[in-house]
């Protein structure tokens, strides 16, 4: 039987959909391909119309979570500003539910073993939203140095935040990751004005 166009893009995005909400709660690793076709309601057999190995539903579901944080992401900075945006990156609700947040503290030590690839797409997503945080810091000597800066801290913050989950030290780890992101870009901008 065949459908129409619109059923396998529906499918497609479904399959991805369900993906990128496994890799990031359950890794890459321990996602198995019929854990997700069945989450996304599909048998197994329809994966293969849709992707050629999970590799390439992998690199997809990276692109595909990264574009989704980039747009919030512009829409934190353009509504809230920099300062605001890492209060919301390093809350609570972000570090309690990984299936639904960024896929670098989700995915990076498995992200380091994909194939050459996905990890140039992964790199070309990651600079994007450099580029985007930077744009937000135009009074800085260094803004992409300051953007790499803040995100290797949030990033690092909320893995180690999500590591040592449901104690007193994670909540500390989140304050801790916020006030010295926000230490990065007060000391670019005082680093100008003096």
């Amino acid at each position: 039987m065949r459908y129409e166009k619109g059923r396998k893009d529906a499918s497609r995005g479904r399959i991805m959909e369900v993906a990128a909400d496994r890799f990031r709660s359950d890794g890459i690793a321990a996602s198995g391909l019929a854990t997700i076709m069945g989450d996304a309601g599909l048998t197994n057999g329809a994966f293969y119309p849709h992707f050629h190995s999970k590799a390439e539903l992998v690199r997809e579901s990276v692109v595909a979570a990264m574009e989704l944080q980039s747009q919030q992401l512009a829409e934190a900075l353009a509504a809230l500003g920099p300062e605001m945006a890492i209060e919301a990156y390093l809350s609570a609700e972000h570090r309690d539910n990984p299936g639904k947040g960024c896929a670098s503290a989700a995915l990076l030590p498995e992200l380091a073993r994909q194939p050459p690839e996905t990890r140039e797409v992964y790199t070309d997503q990651l600079l994007s939203l450099v580029r985007q945080l930077s744009a937000a810091l135009p009074q800085a000597k260094d803004p992409d140095g300051v953007a790499l800066g803040v995100f290797a801290t949030l990033i690092g913050s909320l893995q180690l935040a999500r590591a040592v989950e449901g104690t007193e030290l994670s909540d500390r780890m989140l304050a801790a990751g916020k006030a010295a992101a926000r230490a990065l870009i007060q000391l670019r901008q005082d680093e100008v004005v003096s």
